[in-house]
């Protein structure tokens, strides 16, 4: 759904006989401009499908690309560098199918499925569950994954050193990060004593694991938290309702690519009704939010291509040790604060990766 309410039609008049899984939805504001950029980004892949569709043995190796939302497209762009790294183009010498479940985490094990029965070279999930459909569905296809948290501890792989399996991928330690998010936070707002925390309650794996580490943590340092569900732009909304209503002194967005693309909902929100905002990813602070705090996205996924380019070239999962993310960013926006009314601590500012004006 776009953030007017209505669902906007496909953006190539693909249909589910000719090309499966492969659907194109526009999810958030500026939808002309990305329907141009993304049409750019996957015009390759798309052409080359109905190959397959017409079960055809195909002539290069394809790769199933899976996420639960919508996909952003300067992180596509990182994920296609990573192939070109590794010899992949897609278009010249690689397919690239395309499926997101909008949101919608019920609707991952039937797109799963679909891949495989494709038979793909490789699934490329995006996010926790997506990637635990996938670890579920199949012990065979290889599997390279981008995920927020531990794989070990989701039974994903045996080990980060020596994966074991058929999956490997890139560890983004985002919800490793919670407390160190709070910690900036108290230490941009030393007054505030409540903060409402937006969880995304259709992926309850990562929701569960960021108030685990959440709680005990807010508790550290005197903070009471309120948590407030949302999984729909409407959710989100009715989040807000609440917020304005008892007045938290800032907001905590938990990291989920679906708060990731709604971004500009919540930005517009958190500034309609002059509540900081802090986030894990660099978007939702470039959008409008005041602070995030946490890997470096798009450099994970070019990192997830060049894994996946490995594997297209004969390397095995089980033998290519998962990624944790090392380089982190702390982003301020400057011009968020000013709104608000918020001087920035000189030393905050001395030690962000990037401010924005």
């Amino acid at each position: 759904m776009t953030q007017s309410g209505h669902r906007p039609a496909p953006v190539l008049p693909l249909s589910e006989h000719s090309c499966g899984l492969v659907r194109y939805r526009f999810l958030s504001r500026g939808a002309a401009v990305r329907r141009r950029d993304f049409i750019k980004l996957i015009g390759g892949g798309v052409a080359a499908w109905p190959l397959v569709a017409r079960g055809q043995q195909p002539r290069m190796p394809v790769i199933g690309f899976i996420s639960g939302t919508w996909p952003d497209a300067e992180r596509l762009r990182a994920l296609r560098q990573g192939l070109k790294e590794t010899g992949y183009i897609e278009g010249e010498n690689l397919i690239i199918t395309y499926s997101w479940a909008e949101g919608r985490v019920e609707r991952l094990p039937a797109m799963i499925a679909e891949v495989i029965r494709r038979q793909v070279t490789v699934i490329v999930p995006v996010g926790t569950p997506p990637t635990l459909a996938a670890a579920a569905a199949t012990k065979t296809v290889p599997i390279t994954f981008v995920i927020g948290e531990d794989p070990v501890r989701l039974g994903i792989v045996a080990s980060l050193s020596r994966p074991g399996g058929n999956a490997t991928g890139i560890n983004l330690v985002s919800l490793e990060l919670v407390g160190k998010r709070l910690d900036l936070l108290r230490e941009l707002l030393p007054q505030a004593a409540r903060v409402a925390v937006l969880v995304n309650p259709a992926d309850a794996t990562t929701a569960e694991t960021t108030l685990k580490d959440l709680e005990p943590a807010a508790r550290a340092i005197g903070l009471q938290i309120q948590i407030l569900n949302a999984s729909t732009a409407a959710e989100i909304d009715v989040a807000f309702v609440t917020i304005a209503r008892e007045r938290p002194d800032a907001i905590f967005v938990a990291s989920d690519p679906f708060f990731t693309s709604r971004r500009v909902q919540l930005a517009n929100l958190a500034s309609r009704h002059v509540i900081p905002m802090t986030s894990s990813t660099r978007e939702i602070t470039e959008a409008g939010g005041l602070l995030s705090y946490g890997s470096n996205v798009p450099d994970a996924w070019r990192q997830l291509g060049t894994y996946t380019g490995r594997v297209l070239n004969g390397a095995k999962p089980a033998d290519l040790p998962v990624v944790q993310a090392s380089k982190f960013e702390l982003v301020i926006n400057v011009q968020a604060a000013r709104i608000l009314g918020l001087a920035i601590p000189p030393a905050l500012l001395a030690r962000a990766d990037e401010v924005i004006e």
